[in-house]
């Protein structure tokens, strides 16, 4: 058991990982509160103009998928490196096969 322990310990795969699994969670946090701009954004031009704006709906949604393959990699349910290791369009089309 103890090997065990000490093997795992030993490889550098699952430190590369946690080094960028706290990349990630930094990411995320500012990504967090990119989200909560464009609420207040989408908020603001839905009560001057009466409808949302489209711009902002499509990034709003962009950067919400980008949140969720970030999510997915923290949670280790991915080992694909979301943005800026991997294409943004890559990010945003996330694959069934990309899932366990």
């Amino acid at each position: 058991m103890q090997d065990q322990i000490n093997e795992n310990l030993k490889k550098i795969e699952t430190w590369k990982r946690i080094i960028f699994m706290l990349i990630f969670a930094v990411i995320d946090s500012m990504v967090k509160l990119m989200l909560w701009l464009i609420v207040l954004l989408q908020v603001g031009s839905t009560l001057l103009t009466g409808s949302t704006n489209p711009n902002i709906l499509g990034f709003g949604r962009s950067l919400s998928t980008y949140h969720f393959h970030i999510l997915l990699f923290l949670t280790f349910n991915t080992e694909q490196l979301p943005f800026p290791f991997s294409d943004w369009n890559n990010t945003a089309q996330l694959e069934s096969s990309d899932l366990p």
